[in-house]
């Protein structure tokens, strides 16, 4: 189990949106394969959209689940409402759902682009039609046209008495190519949008190339060694509770961040060049160490005499 977690660990980290398609797209193959089987029927369109969309519904949910950044926006959302109808924070929580959404977004399109090129539920979806126009649109100028249009539900399983197998197959390439012209469609729409995205995000990016793939590096980092780190101070907090339980002791000194740290640390951030800092964990450790700092000089250093000159109003002019 530990080897398996291991694996698994390592496979999250190296996912890339294109190792993702990849991924969605061997899935679809598969599942067309084994699974799919058009009824032949009037459920041919029902079953064949169904098939189309509600999986890609369902990694397009499962891809809102697995974002971090979804439970860090959704969080404890309903305890600070007044804060979020601020204009900035709106705005903020706005671009962080695009965000979010985007990622999302690339599993349940990778699985209707390739379906659409593979043809199948297409092919299934649009035989099903109650459409008159659009079935006699396909039966046009066909051999036996009025049987074409009565049995075209049946076309996907190769079945059709009525209708000779030229016309058969006819129909279902043309169906198989409009299918293929939509799935490369939305492969086209999907590589440009994505990338006149990143353009325009590079575009305005505050900082260099290099001092980016810093910023990357160092949130990937701190993302792992915070998850080792929690569960080892938990696991710490955990002992010390049943030692001093079943040795009925006092508990030793554990120091535990406070609910206002977890808070701080826990929202997304927003890079700033005024400050420089590459997450909230890092801001949160600087500004309270330069607090304590000042505040440990002013209770330790006394007011020099020149200062109480000065705050006295006996300056001179």
């Amino acid at each position: 189990m530990d080897k398996f977690k291991t694996v698994l660990s390592l496979v999250n980290k190296q996912t890339s949106f294109g190792l993702l398609a990849l991924l969605t797209a061997g899935g679809e193959q598969i599942f067309s394969t084994v699974v799919f089987k058009c009824p032949c029927n009037g459920l041919n369109f029902l079953y064949g959209m169904v098939f189309l969309l509600v999986p890609a519904l369902a990694l397009l949910l499962l891809g809102y689940i697995l974002s971090k950044k979804t439970w860090k926006l959704l969080t404890g959302l309903c305890q600070r409402r007044d804060k979020l109808c601020h204009r900035r924070r709106l705005l903020s929580a706005c671009v962080i759902l695009f965000q979010i959404s985007s990622t999302a977004l690339v599993a349940p399109s990778s699985w209707i682009a390739v379906a659409l090129l593979s043809g199948n539920y297409y092919e299934c979806a649009i035989t099903g039609t109650n459409v008159t126009a659009f079935n006699e649109h396909l039966c046009k100028n066909k051999e036996q046209e009025s049987n074409c249009v009565k049995e075209l539900y049946r076309f996907p399983c190769g079945r059709g008495n009525g209708v000779p197998q030229a016309v058969r197959e006819e129909v279902l390439l043309t169906l198989r190519a409009q299918s293929q012209i939509l799935g490369w469609l939305l492969i086209g729409s999907i590589i440009l949008s994505n990338l006149l995205l990143t353009c325009v995000a590079r575009c305005t990016s505050p900082i260099s190339y290099l001092q980016l793939k810093f910023w990357r590096a160092y949130t990937q980092e701190e993302s792992d060694l915070i998850e080792s780190y929690t569960a080892k101070h938990a696991k710490q907090l955990a002992e010390r509770n049943l030692s001093s339980f079943f040795n009925e002791a006092p508990p030793e000194d554990i120091t535990t961040p406070t609910k206002q740290a977890w808070e701080k640390i826990s929202s997304l951030y927003k890079f700033s060049t005024k400050d420089n800092y590459y997450s909230t964990l890092h801001r949160y450790v600087n500004e309270t160490t330069r607090m304590a700092s000042i505040k440990s000089s002013e209770q330790g250093e006394p007011t020099p005499a020149a200062l109480h000159f000065v705050d006295d109003g006996r300056a001179f002019m």
